[in-house]
């Protein structure tokens, strides 16, 4: 069977309702109250992958992948995901998360590597991946066409320089793009090649046409805040995280948010509490039931828990190495690259570690279904 066969096959199975599909007693599982999530992972014998688990820490499926991953974008209701590489990876896998068909894999384009994000339109047709272009130094969204075996038929600027993540708004058509910064290139590693001349910004892009709406920048003392990961607010706009990169006594604010229309706001929160995160957010999440924040640093092993408007701190998770999280039903779900998956209310440390796997976890983590 040729490659292309094989992943017409493989996305014509995997779009087969994602419940349907699942062995009886794993449905009955996830049903009854329990969200479910995809995480990267990797073995102590350096063997990569990447697992679909319940908020209980239930395994799912697993799926291996051939280098270290990142995050995953996952399309809900076909149940259709995909763990990109980390950056400078150019390899993407694709796999159901009913576990009915065989992962396929496929590259970024020439002279083109991931950064580790994407997200699907609402129909799931296409997939849209933050991209560099590393020779000319160019901030790129690619875009894949998922019936087609994941081909890459286009791309556009993503009005900056590094962008990482990027989440699709609630109109359907607006992605915010967390544009870092930095420039990179893959004959240098992982490098930062641009720390004097920094420029982080945060886009509103039409995906239909590529079209920048807005772009709002980080200048003067800020310009070495690296914008880096994103979050819903569900109301038009997003929670955006930060890593700085200027000296570690200077304590810049590491979250705000940003919506079309209005000025990007970063939002003050205690020196203390900013000294625990090392001036380094690996990940963030809202629940937004609660409308609480969660702000992860595995550089200063804490989780901060936070009103998501206001700022103020509502508990504190010390755990070594932690960096993904998700919102659970009455809190988060959170993951170390030790392998602890933990669950915790809105108020840390009130929380129930869950499980200690024979594996680390890696920097991220994507809810792919939650309780009917």
């Amino acid at each position: 069977m040729t490659k292309h066969l094989e992943r017409r096959a493989f996305v014509k199975a995997a779009g087969a309702t994602f419940l349907a599909s699942l062995y009886p007693a794993k449905a009955q599982a996830i049903c009854q109250t329990e969200t479910v999530f995809a995480a990267a992972y990797r073995t102590p014998s350096g063997d990569y992958g990447v697992a679909v688990f319940t908020e209980s820490g239930k395994i799912i499926s697993r799926h291996p992948l051939p280098s270290r991953g990142h995050d995953i974008a996952v399309h809900r209701k076909s149940g259709l995901a995909v763990a990109f590489a980390r950056r400078p990876g150019t390899i993407a896998v694709a796999f159901s998360t009913s576990n009915t068909s065989a992962p396929v894999s496929f590259n970024a384009g020439d002279g083109r590597h991931f950064y580790g994000h994407g997200v699907f339109s609402p129909n799931g047709r296409l997939l849209y991946a933050s991209e560099n272009n590393f020779d000319d130094a160019v901030g790129l969204i690619g875009i894949y066409d998922v019936a087609a075996g994941f081909a890459r038929i286009g791309e556009f600027p993503s009005g900056g320089i590094g962008p990482h993540d990027l989440v699709l708004l609630e109109d359907g058509k607006t992605l915010a793009i967390a544009n870092g910064g930095i420039e990179t290139h893959p004959d240098f590693g992982r490098t930062k090649l641009n720390l004097a001349t920094m420029a982080p910004s945060l886009c509103f892009v039409d995906r239909r046409h590529g079209a920048l709406l807005e772009k709002h920048e980080l200048t003067g003392s800020l310009h070495r805040l690296s914008i880096r990961h994103l979050a819903s607010d569900h109301a038009g706009g997003v929670y955006f995280a930060c890593q700085y990169e200027g000296p570690q006594s200077d304590l810049p604010p590491l979250y705000g948010r940003a919506s079309p229309g209005r000025e990007i706001h970063l939002t003050p929160i205690s020196s203390t509490d900013l000294t625990l995160l090392r001036n380094y957010v690996g990940s963030v999440a809202l629940n937004v039931r609660n409308q609480t924040l969660a702000l992860t640093s595995p550089r200063g092993n804490i989780m901060l828990v936070l009103d998501a408007d206001g700022g103020d701190v509502l508990g504190r998770q010390h755990l070594g190495n932690i960096g993904g999280v998700s919102a659970a039903r009455d809190g988060f779900v959170a993951s170390t690259g030790d392998g602890i998956l933990l669950r915790t209310g809105n108020q840390p440390p009130a929380d129930t570690q869950l499980r200690n796997f024979d594996f680390g976890w890696d920097n991220h983590m994507t809810t792919t279904s939650t309780p009917g």
